[in-house]
């Protein structure tokens, strides 16, 4: 599995200039090769390369492998949609690979720039220590607030699959972050705190509109993001720790489009849209995948209203956001444990009829569809 570690280069004055000035004239030459791209409607890399690889060196005065590297790069971007004519900024990301990059042991890296090569310090924590021996492929070189970040892959070792003898079923939510069907909870309100604090401050700067305000806006909408990082790190590494003592695989809701068919009150949309849902999965699933954990993503529909002791399902078993009734058998609990209650047993179905269809194909040659269907509601909206 590939992970991305985040390398800060500790640049002096005229480094800094240099390299930025790279970054622009790199940048220049993107939105140069997309315009050519564009009109000649190709994204091969070496077709595009016989029309503007000589007029690039000589227009913008790149050397030639980051001449090659722009090539590509536009070639990447506009590949994802030929409709429309990719721009880059100035600032732009620059893609380096072994030949214009290359680390001197842990405390320097070489670079090119249009200035030459530079021997320019970096700095990184022990986590990206342990880990620069596994580097692979490219680099990317990113300016952020002022500071050049290297954005390096590195190939990390997966531990063995684990033979899980039962499913965490975790339900991921707003105003508990997550709830598994043990019925642990990891509550949203340190990140509501943060959130509506920081919710008033933007509408007084927005208000100022100075210079220092918008700066301190910048500032602030940085800080609130790495927040939620943490926030979601820690209660992904909580999970997964769980689930790998306990030998259990996670199951997790596939909440792929969820903030278009969830429907909320006009004073909840902040909170729905600033809800980092996906990052907290991936983070739970990268995390999982390296211990060897194996993560089953399930259908989320009537996942909080459905009754894992009667199956009754009705919008009406759960009358307010915390509570779980069920209108048939009165089986009641907490709303967010009991959907991870199903979310865990709606892994096991998805799981059995893997293992059913894998026999089938197996034994006909014929491939057979088993993703899961929910159950039809029987009544509500």
């Amino acid at each position: 599995m590939k992970q991305t570690l985040v390398v800060k280069l500790d640049t002096n004055k005229e480094q800094h200039g240099a390299i930025l000035e790279t970054m622009h004239r790199f940048n220049e030459a993107c939105n140069y090769i997309a315009d050519i791209a564009f009109e000649l409607k190709t994204a091969n890399k070496r077709e595009l390369q016989k029309f503007v690889y000589y007029d690039v060196r000589d227009k913008f005065k790149l050397s030639a492998q980051l001449t090659i590297r722009a090539i590509a790069k536009v070639c990447e971007s506009y590949k994802r949609d030929k409709t429309i004519k990719p721009t880059f900024k100035p600032t732009g990301a620059i893609v380096y690979d072994q030949r214009i990059l290359s680390f001197r042991k842990l405390e320097a890296i070489s670079i090119l720039t249009n200035s030459g090569r530079l021997t320019v310090p970096i700095r990184m924590g022990e986590y990206q220590k342990v880990r620069l021996d596994r580097i692979r492929g490219q680099a990317d070189l990113i300016l952020r607030n002022g500071i050049f970040y290297l954005m390096v892959v590195v190939e990390a070792p997966e531990a063995s699959k684990v033979d899980a003898v039962g499913t965490l079923g975790v339900d991921l939510g707003i105003v508990y972050l997550a709830t598994d069907n043990d019925g642990e909870t990891f509550s949203g309100k340190q990140v509501d705190k943060v959130r509506e604090k920081n919710a008033t401050l933007r509408t007084d700067l927005q208000e100022a509109n100075t210079p220092s305000a918008m700066r301190h806006l910048k500032r602030l909408s940085n800080r609130e993001a790495r927040f939620h990082r943490d926030i979601n790190h820690i209660i992904s590494r909580k999970i997964v720790a769980k689930a790998k003592d306990t030998r259990q695989a996670i199951a997790l809701e596939d909440l792929k489009g969820i903030r278009k068919s969830v429907t909320v009150r006009r004073t909840q949309r902040s909170r729905l849209h600033s809800w980092a849902f996906y990052q907290l999965r991936s983070f739970i699933e990268y995390k999982a995948n390296i211990a060897g954990i194996p993560v089953v993503l399930v259908n989320p529909r009537g996942t909080s209203h459905i009754c894992p002791e009667c199956g009754h399902n009705e919008r009406a078993n759960r009358p307010d956001r915390d509570t779980f009734r069920c209108v048939q058998c009165g089986f009641s609990g907490n709303a967010d444990h009991i959907a991870a209650i199903n979310i865990a047993a709606r892994a096991v179905e998805v799981n059995q009829r893997i293992v059913a269809c894998n026999e089938v194909k197996a034994i006909t040659g014929i491939e057979m569809e088993h993703s899961y269907k929910p159950p039809v509601s029987t009544g509500g909206n």
